[in-house]
């Protein structure tokens, strides 16, 4: 019932790679390369042997105590699955309709900065690896190379866009106007980031990220507030999303203002440290929204089951963002579309084993609290593979 994808196998002779110019060589390499990942902790593993320790602390690092980032973590181990059976699963299809447009997983590749860190070309490799495979993409305002070239390198993607506004009206409202002119399905602002917050791995290394060091702007996003999404509502006619919302009467805010899609997230435990898991918050919101606008959320949303409680709590999608940098740290845009194919895989297997065709029918009644089985951390999701620890 798994998807063929996820026991392929890959042969790159040398006839075909030498007839290939440098940079498609380098692909097919990377997409034999990736073709040999069975699970996806071999994933985040590559990815940490390919990664220094300043880049790898940026993907899974949090704030301060990283109790925020820890309890993402429980909150989805808190849940447990109810199966149904003697049900026809001959057939599972885990694919979805947003926006539009059908996607083979209700994923979207969230917005992370510096993406460049991890690959010279920054978020093309990403944008086109959700174009190759079916899934959504959201593109960071402090990614390279910029909305424009993203767009240009995967036309045909269901493309959103992400700002952190960090500028006047008139240099909020020029975003927005290039978003729609080359074809976002969505704009999006980000608004749990009034202050930055202390990252301590990073403290602990006196290192200073390249994000942080060229960032200008920060009055205006500590000025922001419900005016501007007022602003942008009543000037722009594009699904507006507002990333960061964390309660159930901030929700309830962003439909009075007509935004379209609620997008819950702690920015992965990476600013306000000792709130709620993601999906603690999520019921809450859901229920607030009561199906008024589209749901998105992320924050430790590392394996198929995830995926699967998170459409089960009542999301429409699920953003994938540490996910997305193992993947491309580890093989590039070939590395980011095995991990989504291992992914349907898990998704698939998981809707069939719940006695689920898909996700049309699911719902809460496939959910259970439960005692997390693991002490939960940022790879705990991959029991087993263990990282070599730091000293700081």
């Amino acid at each position: 019932m798994g998807s063929p994808a996820a026991i392929a196998t890959v042969t790159i002779t040398r006839e075909s790679m030498t007839s290939q110019n440098p940079d498609e060589t380098r692909a097919a390499a990377k997409a034999a390369a990736a073709s040999e990942f069975y699970n996806l902790h071999e994933i985040v593993r590559k990815a940490r042997a390919n990664l220094n320790q300043n880049d790898w602390d940026y993907i899974v690092g949090g704030t301060e105590t990283e109790t925020t980032l820890r309890r993402n973590r429980m909150a989805l181990d808190s849940i447990a699955l109810r199966p149904r059976v003697l049900r026809d699963v001959s057939k599972v299809d885990p694919s979805v309709e947003v926006l539009g447009r059908r996607l083979r997983l209700p994923v979207v590749l969230c917005p992370v900065g510096s993406l460049e860190s991890f690959h010279p070309r920054g978020a093309e490799p990403v944008v086109q690896a959700a174009a190759e495979f079916g899934v959504a993409h959201m593109l960071s305002s402090v990614c390279e190379p910029g909305l424009e070239e993203v767009a240009k390198a995967a036309p045909n993607a269901l493309r959103m866009f992400q700002l952190y506004v960090r500028g006047d009206a008139n240099w909020a409202d020029d975003h927005v106007e290039r978003a729609i002119k080359n074809n976002y399905a969505a704009f999006c602002i980000t608004v749990d980031t009034a202050h930055y917050s202390r990252r301590e791995r990073d403290l602990a290394k006196r290192h200073v990220t390249a994000g942080r060091r060229r960032v200008q702007g920060r009055d205006f996003q500590m000025a922001l507030d419900w005016r501007t999404v007022e602003r942008m509502k009543s000037k722009f006619k594009i699904p507006f999303a507002i990333k960061g919302i964390g309660t159930a009467e901030d929700a309830k805010i962003a439909l009075d203002h007509g935004v379209e899609i609620i997008y819950v997230s702690n920015h992965g435990g990476r600013q306000l440290d000792h709130g709620r898991g993601s999906a603690e918050v999520l019921p809450e919101v859901v229920e607030a929204v009561a199906g008024r606008a589209m749901i998105i959320v992320d924050g430790a949303f590392n394996r198929g089951t995830d995926i699967v409680k998170a459409l089960a709590l009542g999301a429409d999608l699920v953003g994938l963002g540490r996910m997305q940098c193992y993947g491309l740290a580890a093989a590039g845009q070939a590395g980011i579309v095995r991990m989504l194919e291992l992914m349907e895989d898990e998704v698939t297997r998981a809707l069939g084993l719940l006695g689920l065709t898909g996700f049309g029918k699911i719902d809460r009644s496939y959910l259970h609290p439960a005692a997390p089985a693991n002490a939960p951390h940022v790879l705990s999701a991959f029991p087993l593979w263990e990282v070599a620890p730091y000293r700081y």
